[in-house]
């Protein structure tokens, strides 16, 4: 059974999100106990602040203890300001009302800070995956899980270009994963490409994740959001994979649209909350279905000038490119972490490689603050963002000009290949 309430139209006030916290809240037997909760960085869009105070003064209330840790996956730590900042406080506030509540980032590459909780056989990673990655991985986590007794897993739900759907599970893998699975099933995700997994509930990386899930053996409670600009859609809490479904069913209704044909270029505008194009690939991810063959997708993001700052070093070697090119020679990239090589087929999309020549089949161009230099070493195209003029590209849809705002969130799908 999961609380919760969903409206595709209209927002949920935040007496009720209280009302829904509290009731869920007060149903758990956590007095006593010590809870961490599992809360995304500002790369994702969401009520983190409202969360923060809700939960921290309601388990308060119930006499038990709550941490928070930022389930990073492979993002940048976050310091004091941006964490202020994803919660929505002062510093005052943070040191004082709340200041025996601790928040932590993930540290994803640090040995001390991770633990291995158990062993996926490459037998079932065959089963699981469909035939498509046999390999034994390792399960490992953050360390800090196994200092509390429950968990929460607060964040919100959207399409995704790896799972399908994040949310749920996701918050622990990769959210506050170890490298090995956050490698392995982003390339399994890449496997299945962004085209077929974005936007679908039941997927082979799901299933991967939650049988990862089984190794932690910690009651869990998810607190699902399903969030657009214009506030709280919903919020289902309760058993994560119930909790999830009903949040991945309401999200399917306000994250994805259907347009009725095809783009020969699209402009999208990166929010600001992408600070590389690691995250702000995320333009690419949610807008490929709908650029036609031979078509361009121009990434807008003057504010960003680095292409990853946790694997900038590495795709500067290999570059993007579509999944085939890898599939090739992966002897050539064998010791590329798996994330890293997922990333750069999602950015680079469909295409193919035969006899030494890629043919990708859109062109994505980046105008960003990286230079042209650096796009052409990473073969992508490259724009002057001051030479765009964001103004000419509005209400051209029947040119087969299409701009997005905000783009990254809202995938978007042709209605002839609605579900």
């Amino acid at each position: 059974m999961i609380i919760g309430s969903g409206h595709k139209e209209g927002v949920l006030p935040d007496t009720e999100v209280l009302d829904l916290c509290r009731e869920a809240v007060e149903g758990l037997d956590i007095a006593g106990k010590r809870i961490l909760a599992l809360i995304p960085d500002s790369t994702r869009t969401a009520p983190v602040g409202l969360m923060f105070r809700t939960l921290s003064d309601l388990v308060a209330a119930r006499g038990a203890e709550i941490d928070f840790l930022i389930a990073l996956g492979t993002h940048m730590a976050m310091d004091d300001e941006r964490i202020l900042k994803l919660l929505n406080m002062t510093a005052d506030e943070r040191q004082g009302k709340y200041g025996k509540v601790k928040v932590f980032n993930h540290e994803w590459n640090s040995p001390a800070a991770l633990t291995v909780v158990g062993t996926l056989a490459a037998a079932e990673m065959d089963r699981l995956s469909e035939g498509r990655f046999a390999r034994e991985v390792p399960v490992e986590i953050n360390r800090r899980l196994l200092d509390y007794d429950h968990l929460f897993i607060v964040g919100p739900t959207f399409p995704h270009e790896v799972v399908g759907f994040s949310g749920g599970h996701k918050y622990l893998f990769p959210g506050v994963a170890g490298p090995e699975i956050i490698n392995f099933f982003h390339w399994l995700g890449a496997l299945v490409t962004n085209w077929k997994i974005n936007g679908v509930k039941d997927t082979v990386v799901r299933r991967v994740i939650d049988r990862a899930v089984e190794f932690v053996k910690k009651p869990i409670t998810n607190f699902d959001m399903v969030v657009t600009r214009k506030g709280l859609k919903g919020l289902f809490i309760g058993d994560p994979k119930d909790a999830f479904s009903a949040a991945a069913d309401l999200s399917a209704q306000v994250h994805i649209k259907y347009v009725d044909r095809p783009f020969k270029r699209i402009l999208g505008l990166a929010p600001t909350m992408y600070d590389d194009l690691w995250t702000a690939g995320k333009v690419m991810y949610k807008l490929e279905p709908i650029v036609e063959d031979g078509g361009e997708l121009v990434i807008y993001a003057p504010h960003i000038t680095e292409v990853s700052y946790t694997h900038g070093h590495i795709l500067d070697g290999i570059g993007y490119h579509c999944l085939a090119y890898f599939r090739e020679q992966m002897d050539k990239f064998s010791d590329i972490p798996g994330g890293v090589m997922s990333h750069s087929t999602h950015v680079r999309g469909l295409g193919t490689y035969c006899n030494g020549v890629e043919k990708p089949r859109i062109s994505v161009t980046l105008a960003t603050g990286i230079s042209a230099e650096r796009c052409k070493r990473i073969n992508l195209g490259y724009m002057d963002p001051r030479s765009l003029r964001v103004a000419e590209w509005i209400g051209r849809e029947k040119e087969g000009i299409l701009l997005v705002d905000h783009a990254g969130e809202v995938l978007h799908r042709l209605k002839s290949e609605a579900v």
